[in-house]
C-alpha cells in the first residue's frame, strides 16, 4: 500500500468526498507555515523581470513598470490564518503567462487576462446562480462594506453541498476555496476573517459577471459600451446618464 500521499490542487467539494474512506489525511492548506506553497513571493518575480530584463536589454525603468503593473493586477492573495503581516503572493497561473510573453515579446501580453482563467469565471458564475450567490458577488465589490465570517467553512462532501444550508459564511468559503477571495485579515476585534477580492484581474471577472446579469440583451451591452467610450474619449456623461436612467432605472 501507499505511505503517503500529498494531493494539491484540488478543492475542498472534492476532497471531502476523495478522503472520506479513511480517516488519517490531514488539510494543511491554512497553516501558516505553508502560505508560500501557493504563489509566488515578491522578490521571485523581481528576479525574474530583472532577468527578462537582461535578455530584452530593456531599460531598468521598464523592467520597474512591469513589476508595478503584476503588483497592480496579479499580486493581493494570502492563504491561512497566519499573521496579517505576512507578504501577499503572487497568482502563479498570470504571473508565469505574463512572464512568457515577456520573455518572447519583450513586451507586455495585450491582455492581462490569462485564458487560463475561464474557469474562475465559471466558478463566481456557480456561485451567483446559487440561492443568495448573486448577492454576495455583489457585496464584494462594496468598499464600504467588508465580508465578515466567523470562520472558514470545512464540509464541502456532495450531499453537504445539496443539504447544507448555504448562508454568507457557507458561499463566502467556498468562493475562498475556489480561489475567487482572499484572507484581507485573520481576526477582527470579534475574531471575525475579513475576505476581499485579491486582484484586479478578478475583480474584473466579478464585474463582468454583474455586467452579465444587469444587462443580458446585446442592445444593451452595446449602447452601454459606446457610451463608456464616448465618456472615456470626450468627458461627455450625458449619453452615459441617458442609458442609465432608461434601462437601469426603468
Amino acid at each position: 500500500g501507499l505511505d503517503k500521499v500529498f494531493i494539491t490542487g484540488v478543492s475542498p467539494v472534492v476532497m471531502s468526498d476523495i478522503s472520506s474512506g479513511y480517516n488519517v489525511a490531514r488539510n494543511i492548506s491554512l497553516i501558516s507555515g505553508y502560505h508560500d506553497l501557493c504563489g509566488f513571493h515578491e522578490h521571485e518575480i523581481a528576479e525574474a523581470l530583472a532577468q527578462i530584463g537582461l535578455e530584452c536589454d530593456l531599460p531598468e525603468a521598464k523592467v520597474q513598470e512591469a513589476l508595478a503593473m503584476m503588483r497592480t493586477f496579479y499580486n493581493g492573495y494570502r492563504f491561512g490564518y497566519g499573521s496579517n503581516d505576512s507578504p501577499l503572493l503572487y497568482n502563479p497561473t498570470l504571473a508565469l503567462y505574463f512572464f512568457q510573453n515577456y520573455q518572447e515579446e519583450c513586451a507586455y501580453p495585450r491582455d492581462i487576462l490569462d485564458d487560463n482563467l475561464a474557469m474562475d469565471r465559471n466558478r463566481i458564475e456557480y456561485i451567483a446562480r446559487l440561492p443568495h450567490g448573486q448577492e454576495l458577488v455583489t457585496k464584494t465589490l462594496d468598499p464600504n462594506e467588508p465580508l465578515l465570517i466567523e470562520q472558514l467553512a470545512k464540509r464541502f462532501g456532495v450531499q453537504d453541498m445539496l443539504t447544507t444550508t448555504r448562508d454568507q459564511s457557507f458561499l463566502a468559503s467556498l468562493m475562498y476555496y475556489l480561489g475567487v477571495l482572499t484572507i484581507a485579515d485573520s481576526g477582527d476585534a470579534m475574531g471575525r476573517l475579513t475576505l476581499r477580492i485579491p486582484n484586479l484581474v478578478i475583480r474584473r471577472l466579478y464585474v463582468e459577471r454583474i455586467r452579465d446579469a444587469t444587462f443580458p440583451e446585446y442592445e444593451d451591452r452595446e449602447t452601454a459600451r459606446h457610451a463608456a467610450e464616448h465618456f472615456y474619449t470626450s468627458g461627455d456623461l450625458e449619453p452615459l446618464c441617458d442609458f442609465i436612467e432608461t434601462r437601469y432605472f426603468q
